[in-house]
């Protein structure tokens, strides 16, 4: 175990409205297209969410905090693909309308800073912040799908 820990800070601007951005967020069929296949999320207060965002370990969490449109917090469940740990793995996503715009802030934390976590933490900074470049491209063909009808 470790006394310190490490996160991670992502920040995209998505050309969408809010309400499209938060619903990629939401809603398993489209939490499926961007982030990984079989995700599910129950999105609501003491819901769940479930994904493989490395692409290589299933993640479980909590949902603690679900305010609609502005903020989902994900409390991770402990994982036996993991090293053990007493820290909490937390991933936070806050939104914010910018104009025509949606910017989308992605706050990991609580990553253990062992050498045996830095491979996982590498993958899941990377693996969120490839995810979340995926996010902006549904978010925006489906805003411009939209737009169009």
């Amino acid at each position: 175990m470790t006394d310190r820990t490490r996160g991670y800070a992502h920040r995209i601007d998505v050309s969408a409205p809010l309400s499209l951005v938060w619903v990629s967020l939401t809603t398993s069929s489209a939490l499926e297209a961007w982030c990984s296949a079989g995700a599910r999320i129950d999105a609501r207060e003491g819901g769940s969410f479930r994904a493989s965002v490395d692409r290589v370990t299933e993640f479980e969490a909590h949902i603690d905090v679900y305010s609609p449109q502005r903020r989902l917090r994900l409390i991770y469940l402990p994982c036996t693909a993991l090293p053990p740990t007493d820290d909490t793995l937390v991933d936070d996503f806050v939104l914010e309308a910018a104009g025509p715009e949606t910017i989308v802030r992605l706050l990991g934390s609580g990553i253990p800073s062992g050498a045996e976590w830095d491979a996982i933490y590498l993958r899941l900074r990377t693996g969120w912040e490839r995810a979340m470049a995926r996010l902006k491209v549904h978010a925006e063909r489906a805003a411009a799908r939209g737009a169009a009808r």
